[in-house]
């Protein structure tokens, strides 16, 4: 399932959606683990910084887990999706990156173009769903901007450095 697919039905949608959230646990992971492996290289505005994009993540995963209750669709098991994400967006790790605000940065923009994509492919597509798709485009938007914030709050972080 990819987001370049028409989105036809509420099981493609809710797929996409299941794919939304992994991929926020996966922002909020790397976050934990440069608190955990990073310690001495971490000042207070780069705690404040990963706290807030892990803060940030679960909410965005509870709004995602909301719509995709509004489908009433069956869920697709977590480790079908985690491999699909890690397909697809999961090619690097927080070691390829030099220093964890490049890191994040790519967590950030990676987060970001999914959900413009996904935003384009729901606008593209002729589906009715079972959530009011105006609502649905709300949401995505909102958490598209969040990341869009995101990526401007990163770059301005490491501006400053």
């Amino acid at each position: 399932m990819s987001v370049s697919q028409r989105i036809a039905s509420d099981d493609q949608l809710a797929r996409l959606l299941q794919i939304g959230i992994v991929l926020e646990e996966v922002v909020e992971a790397r976050a934990h683990h440069h608190y955990q492996s990073l310690d001495a290289e971490l000042d207070a505005e780069i705690e404040t910084l990963l706290a807030d994009a892990a803060e940030e993540s679960a909410g965005h995963r509870e709004q995602l887990e909301s719509l995709i209750e509004g489908l009433g669709v069956d869920s697709v098991p977590f480790d079908e999706i985690e491999s699909l994400v890690d397909a697809r967006y999961g090619r690097t790790r927080p070691e390829d990156f030099d220093g964890v605000l490049y890191d994040q940065l790519c967590n950030e923009e990676t987060a970001y173009k999914f959900y413009d994509d996904l935003i384009e492919a729901i606008e593209g597509s002729d589906a009715e769903f079972s959530i009011d798709r105006e609502e649905l485009l709300e949401t995505l938007e909102a958490i598209r901007e969040d990341e869009a914030d995101g990526v401007s709050e990163v770059t301005e972080v490491m501006e400053r450095r």
